[in-house]
């Protein structure tokens, strides 16, 4: 008779590994029979994650790089702002992995197997992950797996897609203090377009062209913008290529389940659990964000089966108007950034896309933007009409 475990991760992703880091931290789950289900081994240094946040996150030892100035570019605003209560901070995903899996390591009751997992299914009491070769029984998932992605399409799905380029040049010509979060004056010719750069020494930096539009360039074309970028806007000749990365997130409509089964035993955890923000692509601290939630009610519980609050149901139906008036091409995303770092300090607009503004902050941020596109979009979707 097979084994069965205390917790299944079906992938060792992002949220995989930073909801088993967390729950091996508490002293109650440090007995539990677990098993980690992946089809290769994290070893590559694949992304890099930048958020931003007060004070120190669970991971703050990993934190290569911080800021507390950026700028925003558009052709209507220009922004530089001193940052008081956030740091931007940079996390490469190489560090990530081995300082988990070293952690990880030390704890004979947990198991690792490389193998592709095909299906997941609750089954009473229980969940089977069926990998092909092996058939696996736990109490609970944790699924980070595409297996219940929803239907995604052109229609109720933008994508965040990037070419990013760590550079190292010659002579230095970064200030390692000051990074563009933002910079819109690009040709928008594809939709939603803007440079992001950031500098982690004088003569090294981060130069990612980013996109949110319905489909993907070819290669060729997000090589030209940085070249074109980094000669002409950086005004440097000459570099070394140290590091490239590309990305595709879903900025989407549909609706991600956090949990399936008529008992609620597959949990789902990153993008397949709806922690990727729709409005923005941003990841890494929704995932520490939602992690933090379930494990709290998994310690006071036992089950890690967690309801939005109402603050997060608001929070999404704002992302979901956003999204639904760059889809429909009511506004630009550079026209909505615009009006919002141009008449809302730029600090409260960090707290309103990190989900810990206040309701007069929010207010002032409606009221930045053209009513008639977000009013539009916002009653489709409370109403949930139209795309989803």
């Amino acid at each position: 008779m097979s084994k069965t475990y205390d917790y299944i991760f079906a992938g060792s992703g992002l949220a995989g590994l930073s909801l088993l880091y967390r729950l091996l931290k508490e002293p109650g789950f440090q007995h539990k029979e677990i098993l980690v289900i992946d089809y290769a081994k994290k070893t590559q240094n694949d992304r890099t994650w930048c958020f931003w946040e007060k004070g120190e996150g669970p991971f703050e030892s990993l934190v290569c790089h911080e800021w507390a100035r950026l700028r925003f570019f558009s052709p209507q605003v220009f922004k530089v702002f001193e940052m008081r209560e956030y740091r931007y901070k940079m996390i490469q995903s190489g560090d990530f992995y081995a300082h988990v899996l070293d952690f990880v390591n030390g704890f004979s009751n947990v198991r690792f197997v490389e193998e592709k997992i095909v299906g997941i299914s609750e089954e009473g009491e229980k969940v089977s992950v069926d990998t092909g070769d092996n058939i696996y029984s736990a109490d609970y998932v944790f699924n980070s797996t595409g297996l219940f992605y929803p239907k995604m399409n052109e229609d109720n799905t933008l994508l965040q897609h990037f070419l990013g380029w760590f550079i190292l040049t010659e002579q230095p010509v970064f200030d390692p203090e000051v990074g563009t979060l933002m910079d819109f004056t690009l040709p928008q010719d594809h939709g939603t377009t803007f440079m992001y750069v950031l500098p982690t020494a004088s003569n090294m930096a981060l130069v990612e062209y980013t996109l949110f539009t319905e489909r993907v360039l070819e290669e060729k074309e997000y090589e030209t913008a940085l070249k074109s970028y980094i000669r002409n806007k950086l005004g440097v000749q000459a570099y070394d290529i140290k590091h490239k990365e590309f990305g595709v997130i879903p900025m989407s409509l549909a609706r991600f389940p956090a949990h399936l089964g008529k008992n609620k035993r597959i949990i789902n955890i990153g993008t397949a659990g709806g922690y990727t923000k729709p409005s923005t692509g941003y990841t890494f601290q929704f995932v520490q964000k939602h992690i933090g939630r379930l494990l709290v009610q998994l310690k006071q519980t036992g089950s890690p089966v967690v309801d939005p609050t109402f603050r997060e149901r608001m929070f999404e139906w704002y992302d979901r108007t956003l999204v639904d008036v760059i889809l429909n091409k009511r506004l630009t995303g550079e026209q909505i950034f615009s009006f919002l770092f141009k008449q809302v300090e730029p600090e409260r607009i960090l707290a309103f896309l990190a989900n810990e503004s206040g309701f007069l902050e929010e207010f002032k941020i409606r009221n930045s933007v053209p009513q008639f596109p977000f009013v539009y979009s916002g009653i489709k979707q409370l109403l949930g009409v139209g795309r989803s």
